[in-house]
């Protein structure tokens, strides 16, 4: 009877297996293909949420040929459109970021600029109009507004959470130091409120990204930077005010644009995510020379890369270093482009994805080697940055943090307001070094600093010989200070100023490949064949499933404290140093 059970069990259980394979096998067949992509058409592109580098792989978004949308999916849609007769204009639909980083947003406007060079129009539809959303929507040729949404434009703030007052309340004590005035990552469990040098790195950082939303709203709506300041300053607009002050050129639904547009002419409409399915090589671009781009987002760790629910994507230096050599041995690779999205993490894997990238260059010589920078390249980011012959960054990008922190957070007296108690039986003078239940003695506090003052020499040492200058000169420039990367190409530590494109045109510069010449990109990471998808699926792992489960019931601003509560110090050993930048509020 038992066995009769089992069978009719595994019977059912084959039977599910081979019935979703099948409805996968059905999706394929179904989505596989490129869309019909009619004449006269007018893409739309709905821009926002949490634009990332790399999209979790998963089966839904392999069947239909496209992932979850990435900066480089839209980027890529706007190439493809630029060149595609069949595209006729684009309207762009900003729905809100999630992200409160300006880098990405830059990477789509400066697309979204490029592509008006085809003489094609672009319209802007905003439902909401925050100061990112507005940003990128000026890029366009005309900008409507909804009219029940206000415009709300009203600068920059930056937000800052200290849990020192916390910690004490609950009997934790961060027992938590780091080398460089401005290195503030620890401050926000050290400290009741700013220091002097943490107001002042953020009030630079503030001040710089509000000057640059100035110059690109003046710039595209042909009006000088001090009405754009006073405007500021007036904000946030009724819809009918910002008309009136020429902050957008019409109040109208969605529908009514449409109408407007059309003009008595048909016009089909394409959505970004169908269009992501137009392979570019059909278009005629991606074809060429081959260039390597890596991708390196996420926390840096030790390890594979992975997936993190509450932060996000960890970049593992063991699988970062496998992709370098890959790309290393591939003999049809004229050039590698690492595409940095990291607000840095161990200094130790840091130092392991470094050493990889300077035996790349040193080995293949004839291959140049170029940095981009994302929304993020800060600390151990700008540190697998420095081989790199040339480094780009977006203005808006933040960089530098060139520093170090370590220690523990002490959790004894948690464990006594609850009545518990750690004890504890070691072997060797500073086997207790990392204990839990109590702070650093003198002398295993002095270990600690000599580590710490150690790394950060030789992060100094590094970036100086990596930029042509002097210890000195980048010790003035370093401690831990954050910079935007305008900031930073002022200072020295960025080269030149844009995307990813920029990156692979400088690339095909270095590797002397003509500029009007195409290009196939070699991503990495690769993207995993049906079949791992199919076996990550069934075992409950896929990372969009792992995100879903935490994520929720949360809000984003929900998720937001919690990661700042958590810190990334779960993610490394205590006590392990930590090339890793402040936690901030950009919002």
């Amino acid at each position: 009877m038992a066995r009769r059970g089992f069978a009719l069990l595994f019977t059912v259980l084959g039977a599910a297996v081979f019935l979703s394979m099948a409805g996968f096998a059905l999706l394929y067949l179904l989505f596989g293909r490129e869309p019909t992509v009619s004449s006269n058409s007018t893409l739309v592109l709905r821009v926002g949420g949490n634009l990332t580098e790399v999209a979790p792989n998963d089966v839904v978004s392999y069947v239909r040929g496209v992932k979850a949308p990435t900066v480089r999916s839209v980027v890529d849609n706007l190439r493809k459109a630029k060149v595609d007769s069949r595209v006729r204009a684009v309207m762009l639909r900003p729905t809100g970021f999630d992200s409160p980083f300006w880098g990405k947003v830059q990477e789509v406007r400066d697309a979204v600029i490029e592509f008006k060079k085809s003489g094609k129009p672009v319209y802007a539809y905003l439902e909401y109009g925050g100061d990112r959303e507005y940003y990128l929507a000026t890029a366009a040729d005309k900008v409507f507004l909804m009219p029940s949404s206000p415009l709300d434009l009203t600068g920059i703030a930056t937000y800052e959470l200290f849990l020192r007052g916390t910690l004490d309340k609950i009997g934790a004590y961060p027992d938590l130091h780091h080398v460089g005035q401005y290195k503030t990552a620890v401050n926000t469990f050290t400290e009741k409120g700013y220091t002097r040098a943490h107001k002042e790195m953020d009030e630079a950082l503030t001040r710089d990204l509000y000057d640059q939303l100035v110059r690109g709203i003046a710039d595209s709506r042909k009006k000088n930077e001090g009405e754009v300041r006073t405007l500021l300053d007036e904000g946030p607009f009724m819809p009918e005010d910002a008309l009136h002050s020429g902050l957008i050129d019409d109040v109208a639904y969605e529908d009514q644009v449409e109408e407007k547009l059309r003009a008595g002419e048909h016009r089909s409409h394409i959505e970004g995510d169908d269009y992501a399915r137009v392979s570019p090589s059909s278009v005629g671009l991606d074809r060429g020379p081959r260039i390597a781009v890596i991708h390196a987002a996420g926390v840096i760790t030790g390890g594979k890369s992975g997936f993190d629910p509450l932060n996000g994507a960890a970049a593992g230096s063991d699988t970062l270093i496998e992709y370098i050599r890959r790309a290393r041995k591939d003999g049809s690779v004229r050039a590698i482009v690492l595409r940095i999205d990291s607000p840095g993490g161990s200094a130790s894997a840091s130092d392991a994805i470094w050493r990889e990238l300077m035996i790349t260059k040193q080995e293949r010589a004839d291959r140049p080697l170029i940095a981009s920078m994302s929304d993020l390249a800060a600390s151990g980011g700008y540190y697998i940055a420095m081989p790199a012959q040339v480094i780009v960054a977006q203005p808006s990008t933040l960089t530098g943090s060139i520093g170090i922190f370590g220690g523990k957070i002490v959790t004894g007296g948690v464990y006594e307001k609850l009545g518990a108690r750690i004890d504890s039986t070691s072997m060797g003078k500073h086997a207790e070094i990392d204990s839990p239940a109590r702070p650093y003695n003198p002398d295993e506090l002095k270990k600690l600093q000599e580590q710490l003052q150690s790394f950060y020499d030789q992060f100094v040492e590094k970036v100086a010989d990596a930029r042509h200058s002097t210890p000195e000169k980048i010790d003035a420039l370093a401690q831990g200070r954050v910079w935007t990367g305008r900031q930073a190409k002022q200072n020295g530590l960025v080269d030149q100023l844009g995307g990813l494109e920029q990156a692979i045109a400088v690339a095909k510069q270095r590797a002397k490949i003509p500029a009007d010449s195409g290009v196939e990109l070699v991503v990495y990471p690769p993207r995993k064949s049906f079949y791992e998808i199919l076996t990550d699926e069934f075992s409950g792992s896929t990372e969009s499933r792992m995100a879903a489960l935490v994520s929720a019931n949360l809000s984003t601003g929900e998720l937001e404290v919690l990661r700042t509560i958590r810190g990334p110090l779960g993610w490394f050993r205590r006590g392990e140093p930590l090339a890793l930048m402040p936690f901030s509020y950009l919002r």
